[in-house]
């Protein structure tokens, strides 16, 4: 691709965002647009419109999103439906109107049935009920996937789409009442050390099993299928293995330092019990994650730790 291309990274100031902007920059990429919340509302329709007419964008990376855990995604189902189905319409009808070159979706593994046959290959979309916890997110991450499918067909754009599995890393959300349970481990983990606590307590049993990926892998995935010839299409991106809560949470406490007990909450939901994502198809294109999950744990508690002060100025939620 043409290192001038202008390349509109939807979120930057989020995790995958952040890491797109640091992917790209570092591959020599010339000319990111970038824009807070606060310069373009991306649920504003009208304001979309006039931005992809004023900056002749070549390349979109949709990446903005709202997110959560488990906690956030259960109470808060109309929010998490709206506003990610209002940003992905407003974006990919833009690009198509305004005829951007290339659009990289980014959803989430939550889109695949509950009941799953597992590894999950792309193909099994659709095929049974979601996990309930997650139903709205997903819903609108479909609905997002579905229209670059439909935009390709109709208008001939090039519009594909990615569904990593669960992230982790740098500018990651550490908040323990809407962040992932990697991030919230690891904070949970570190406060329960400096308090000198003799117990760890983990929602749910401990048995569900998840697969992590360090984003700055997905961002590597990203510039590799922008680069690509390949137009359109779902890919799955993942590291192919996957471990229980309980393994992950031993893990993230080897790594903080935290030494006491683990006590997993069982009254407390946990999920779908299993979601290990097929990568065969880009395994087969030359592509595969390179971060091994210790080693990108350590590296993220240490953003966790560079945060903290300020963090603690938050009101902490068990």
């Amino acid at each position: 691709m043409d290192k001038n291309a202008r390349i509109f990274v939807a979120g930057h100031r989020g995790m995958v965002g952040s890491a797109l902007v640091r992917r790209l920059a570092g591959e020599g990429y010339r000319n990111i647009i970038t824009r807070t919340k606060s310069q373009l509302d991306l649920t504003d329709q009208v304001g979309v419109n006039m931005f992809f007419e004023k900056e002749s964008i070549d390349v979109v990376l949709l990446a903005a999103a709202k997110v959560g855990g488990i906690l956030a995604n259960s109470t808060l189902p109309a929010s998490f439906i709206y506003e990610n189905l209002t940003i992905e319409t407003n974006v990919i009808h833009a690009a198509c109107r305004w005829n951007v070159s290339k659009l990289v979706f980014f959803g989430s593994s939550c889109i695949y049935p509950k009941a799953c046959p597992q590894p999950i290959k792309e193909e099994y979309l659709l095929t049974s009920a979601l996990e309930p916890t997650n139903e709205a997110y997903a819903i609108a991450k479909i609905a997002g996937l579905k229209l670059c499918e439909a935009y390709n067909r109709q208008y001939g754009t090039k519009f594909i789409s990615l569904m990593p599995t669960n992230l982790y890393g740098p500018n990651d959300n550490y908040d323990l009442k809407s962040s992932h349970v990697l991030p919230a481990l690891i904070r949970k983990a570190h406060e329960a050390k400096l308090n000198g606590d003799s117990t760890l307590t983990v929602w749910g049993s401990g048995t569900p099993r998840r697969e992590f990926l360090h984003v700055d892998d997905l961002a590597g995935a990203a510039v590799f299928l922008m680069e690509s010839g390949h137009n359109d299409g779902v890919f799955n991106v993942g590291v192919g293995e996957d471990l229980s809560i309980r393994e992950l949470a031993e893990t993230v406490c080897r790594v903080v330092g935290f030494q006491g007990q683990l006590v997993f909450d069982a009254s407390k939901p946990d999920g779908t019990m299993r979601k290990l994502l097929d990568v065969s198809k880009l395994g087969e294109m030359g592509w595969v994650a390179s971060t091994g999950l210790e080693q990108g744990i350590r590296a993220t508690y240490q953003d966790f730790l560079q945060r903290y002060e300020a963090l603690t100025q938050q009101p902490a939620h068990a």
